[in-house]
């Protein structure tokens, strides 16, 4: 059973990392492109909309898709039920802001928000066909699927923004990416899926999900919030242009971070589902787990710090090198964030929703805190309340791994602080290279050729358990070539 679920994870892993990172590699190279043609200003546009966009798609999920993965047995007469709900919060959510746009516009003082609210929240529509095949996707770790998906849909929608930018639509450009990318996701789900909606609704079903669901949509629906505050109140407090280089620096530092965090809860939550009621394989495969993490999203976070001066300025230009103190400084937020959310996935495993309610309004309620006092000193000052809350947060969540599995806040820095001080040294190098080298693309190439040179060079010093791990997945895979199994066998004797 421990061997089978080591597989799943591997596998699920395998191809939900590949899945997001070809779609956010095209998706990067998309936004390179298109930030170069367009202004702070006009992302600053889209970064006012945020919270309406991003707390409708909560309300749309309303925490079933959580419910569904989490729920041991499911009927088509659950799927069915939940499509329904979804498409009716869908059309509800956009005839609300169709409504209420000239609102937002006159709040934020932009009156070209009107249109662009009602254009582009469409998608909502759009994302509510699709929702329930992207559970079905999760439920049996099918990310290979949703790899094509996800990348014809963001081939096809980069290049409709490309070539907006340059017919010099301005902020439309946007808007169609956006739009078109979720057209594309609903249309493909529906062709590879080949799940049809039943004309059923369930009251039981119903009840059934929203019990578990119901807590974990108002906990979303809080965490939504408090993410996109720091929008509203950039976008309220300051001017587009400032809030377009913050949209800026947290989608770098998402890249990396949130993203790699996103890829292996996908993962985790449905395999760990599949062993909650034993306590000590779950802590086993937790422990690894939580390891694996640090190992990968440590080195990535504080290595971009170290290359965000270079990264940005060679990437999308000096008009964005306001966005570089920033990022290097939510870099350590999203740090601490990793690790807290794999925490808090524990609860959902668990099936404790209420518990997870708890923790976000305590939670949310110190950030708005945090926030209220940062405003008053500028948007570097928000980033820096933005790692202090990451790093309280973090000590919330791990109390309530202490209680489930004896595993707390003094446990897991004892497992993960060699990987942050091998983190911390790969970032000096970065720093010392854009100190040294005055060419940005040099420098950039030096500490993206040293630093995970050196960073595996120290985990292979101090034995650090999760490269030896990665070591023995890369080995079990078919295509590593013969060269660099001898190199891992030679590295790590113990698998040959």
């Amino acid at each position: 059973m421990a061997e089978n679920l080591k597989d799943q994870t591997v596998i699920g892993v395998w191809w939900s990392v590949l899945e997001k990172y070809s779609t956010q590699g095209v998706a990067f190279v998309i936004t390179l492109v298109m930030a170069n043609i367009l202004s702070p200003d006009e992302y600053g546009l889209i970064g006012m909309l945020a919270i309406f966009m991003s707390l409708s798609q909560v309300f749309i999920d309303g925490g079933f898709a959580n419910a569904l993965i989490q729920k041991k047995t499911r009927t088509d007469t659950d799927f069915s039920t939940v499509f329904w709900i979804n498409i009716s919060i869908g059309l509800l959510c956009y005839i609300l802001l169709f409504i209420f746009a000239p609102a937002i516009a006159t709040f934020f003082k932009q009156d070209i928000l009107v249109p662009i609210t009602r254009i582009y929240s469409i998608n909502l529509i759009l994302n509510s066909l699709c929702a329930v095949n992207k559970v079905k996707l999760v439920i049996d770790i099918n990310f290979k699927t949703q790899l094509k998906i996800s990348l014809a849909a963001a081939i096809t929608s980069g290049i409709a923004g490309i070539t907006c930018a340059y017919l010099d639509y301005g902020v439309w450009a946007i808007v169609v990416q956006l739009n078109v990318q979720s057209f594309m996701t609903a249309l493909l789900s529906f062709i590879f899926v080949r799940w049809k909606p039943a004309f059923i609704f369930s009251k039981d079903s119903f009840k059934s999900l929203f019990g578990f669901g119901s807590k974990l949509l108002i906990a979303q629906t809080i965490s939504t919030v408090y993410v996109n505050l720091y929008n509203i109140a950039i976008g309220k407090k300051y001017t587009a242009a400032q809030l377009g280089l913050y949209t800026r620096a947290r989608q770098f530092g998402e890249i990396v971070s949130t993203n790699l965090t996103s890829v292996m809860t996908r993962v985790l939550f449905p395999v760990l589902s599949r062993v909650q009621d034993d306590n000590e394989q779950m802590m086993s495969a937790y422990r690894k787990f939580i390891a694996m993490v640090a190992f990968i999203v440590f080195p990535c976070s504080l290595g971009l710090c170290g290359i965000a001066r270079p990264l940005v300025v060679s990437l999308i230009g000096e008009k964005w090198s306001g966005c570089v103190p920033l990022l290097q400084i939510l870099t350590f937020a999203y740090l601490c964030d990793g690790i807290t959310i794999i925490n808090l996935n524990l609860l959902y495993v668990k099936g404790k929703s209420d518990v997870v309610l708890k923790l976000e309004i305590i939670k949310k309620s110190i950030a708005v805190a945090f926030l209220l006092v940062a405003i008053r000193y500028g948007v570097t000052a928000i980033c820096l309340s933005l790692v202090l809350y990451s790093f309280i947060a973090l000590i919330i969540n791990t109390r309530n791994t202490k209680k489930i599995l004896n595993y707390g806040f003094l446990n897991q820095i004892g497992d993960l602080y060699p990987y942050l001080l091998c983190s911390l040294t790969i970032m000096a190098v970065a720093f010392l290279s854009d100190f040294v080298v005055d060419n940005n693309w040099i420098s950039l190439a030096v500490s993206l050729i040293l630093c995970p040179l050196i960073y595996i060079f120290l985990c292979w010093i101090f034995k650090l358990e999760a490269q030896k791990e990665m070591a023995s997945i890369i080995l079990s895979n078919k295509y590593c070539p013969d060269w660099f199994g001898k190199l891992i066998k030679r590295l790590y004797p113990s698998l040959s």
